[in-house]
């Protein structure tokens, strides 16, 4: 009978992980600006003493990178940001989903928030088709064995030094580095203010960050 039960939770908790929210009849927006939510997934590992004290790596920082179809490279969790959540419950679902990972939130600030274009809509100047994305550090907590989205994302565990080569958009990489200053890995970079920036594959602008900025929407 016991043995019946623990299957029936089993199967009930397998139920839970794989469904995954689609559609957009609760996504949020700012005026024509789709809102965007997601992280930067993050373990430190230990016993890395021993490690080049010069490189990136020294501090055993690694990073949680996706992969979606057809393509080599690879983006960080992300997706539409709800009018049922707040802006860290947005963060962390969409990393369940599509990196089958759980774990906290700094809420003491976004490591960036920016605005950004599909590449079909790139060319245009008016705000329909863009995104503003707040994306935030997440340290790593659990993995999960099967996640919502791994038919179509399969994970992977890079140092910042692979990470920085795999990201699809510059706007990750600024992330990243974001985070490496705040994990005092590397030393802040001062970043010229640039109004708009193109890439291989769509048009993003980075927003000032500050410590409310991420929640002013909520």
């Amino acid at each position: 009978m016991s043995c019946d039960c623990a299957a029936a939770a089993m199967s009930s908790s397998s139920d839970a992980v794989a469904a995954a929210r689609k559609g957009r009849l609760k996504q949020r927006y700012d005026n024509e600006f789709r809102l965007v939510a997601g992280c930067v997934p993050y373990r430190v590992k230990k016993g890395d003493e021993g490690s080049n004290p010069c490189s990136s790596d020294a501090a055993g920082v690694e990073v949680l990178m996706i992969s979606t179809p057809n393509r080599a490279d690879m983006v960080f969790p992300k997706g539409g940001w709800e009018d049922d959540e707040d802006v860290y419950q947005a963060a962390s679902r969409e990393a369940m989903e599509e990196a089958g990972v759980k774990g906290d939130i700094n809420q003491r600030a976004a490591l960036g928030h920016w605005v950004f274009k599909s590449k079909s809509s790139q060319n245009s100047t008016s705000p329909r088709g863009a995104c503003k994305g707040y994306i935030f550090a997440m340290e790593v907590t659990e993995e999960l064995d099967s996640w919502p989205e791994q038919d179509t994302h399969s994970r992977r565990w890079v140092s910042p030094r692979e990470a920085y080569q795999l990201c699809r958009y510059d706007w990750m990489r600024e992330a990243l580095t974001a985070l490496l200053e705040r994990l005092s890995v590397i030393e802040p970079v001062a970043t010229a203010a640039t109004p708009e920036l193109t890439d291989q594959a769509g048009m993003y602008m980075m927003l000032q960050a500050s410590s409310d900025g991420a929640v002013a929407l909520c």
